[in-house]
């Protein structure tokens, strides 16, 4: 996967891709060392940020996008309309398969995964592309 920075992302994406480096110093990493940061854009346009937090009793350990999508829920948003990621080493990395799930339950049809590097937005994905035919909330309807 290349890392093509974007040059035309919204002011709001911008601007949560350059608090993620600085939040990755808060992230407890304590027995991976793989810090990871989160940042999701709801339907409002407003950002919920979060760090992955480790546990000594794998696996109850939280993903940076899973505290994201909680901080989420508590501030009232409901749909998600993107996800930026960024990690210690500065990878382009992607939700693992369990985030994706979490994901899903509240990802708009328009949904992007966004890296970040240096605080800049680079390599991005649909989200559905990532999980397609997933279970979700419409297979309980």
């Amino acid at each position: 996967m290349s890392a093509d920075i974007t040059t035309a992302a919204p002011a709001v994406e911008t601007t949560a891709a350059a608090a993620l480096p600085a939040l990755l110093i808060r992230a407890y990493a304590r027995y991976s060392g793989f810090t990871v940061a989160a940042a999701i854009i709801d339907e409002h346009g407003d950002v919920h940020l979060g760090v992955n937090v480790e546990n000594a009793a794998y696996p109850s350990g939280t993903c940076a996008e899973q505290t994201a999508i909680g901080a989420m829920i508590t501030a009232g948003g409901r749909r998600i309309e993107k996800v930026l990621i960024a990690a210690g080493s500065d990878a382009v990395v992607q939700p693992c398969g369990a985030c994706r799930q979490r994901i899903a339950e509240f990802a708009s049809e328009a949904c992007e995964i966004v890296s970040v590097q240096g605080g800049m937005p680079t390599a991005r994905a649909g989200f559905w592309g990532l999980l397609p035919e997933s279970f979700g909330p419409r297979d309980l309807a």
